[in-house]
């Protein structure tokens, strides 16, 4: 089903919700793991905002109301995907991880999602020439270059992606690193 690669980055509550939305389309998501959204988190969110977008696409119960909420008042131009309980209930649970992926599809068109067929930037060859990977002092380089961009700490691979999905170019990504 995978055909939509989305610009946004769809704001979720966990990794579960995640697995589901990856499974219908092609997107970058930032899991807020429940109401307690660290300062961390928030800058995350906050980049991806002012960058490419946002889309809150929370749980159909009391705990993601309130989350919406939340990032609502710090984000007030985030786009919204809404799934009804009963789209997304499964044995008496309700989560966006229950959600079939065509629901979740539908769901990502009605709060109009920016639909992306731009190039990646860079791959995982680019990880390791910046030394991102594979030498003594990777991770730090990562923690270092996740800080400085406001894209959080991620190991290689989910760097990768971060650096693809919030627009970094190869010029900010070398001026992050020579300023180390």
């Amino acid at each position: 089903m995978k055909e939509m690669k989305i610009k946004e980055a769809i704001v979720v509550e966990g990794r579960d919700d995640t697995a589901r939305i990856k499974q219908a389309v092609d997107a970058f998501t930032i899991e807020t793991h429940g109401f307690g959204i660290t300062k961390e988190k928030y800058k995350e969110i906050e980049e991806a905002y002012h960058t490419q977008g946002i889309i809150i696409f929370t749980d159909p119960d009391f705990s993601g109301e309130e989350i919406r909420k939340k990032l609502l008042a710090r984000f007030p131009d985030a786009k919204q995907a809404f799934l009804s309980r009963e789209k997304a209930i499964e044995k008496g649970d309700i989560g966006i991880e229950n959600a079939k992926p065509e629901d979740i599809v539908n769901a990502l068109k009605k709060a109009r999602c920016t639909e992306n067929c731009t190039e990646k930037t860079f791959t995982e060859r680019d990880i390791f020439y910046y030394g991102l990977a594979g030498e003594n002092d990777s991770k730090e380089k990562r923690i270092y270059v996740g800080e400085k961009l406001g894209i959080g700490y991620a190991n290689a691979k989910t760097l990768m992606h971060k650096l693809n999905n919030f627009g970094i170019t190869r010029e900010e990504l070398e001026e992050c690193l020579n300023a180390r």
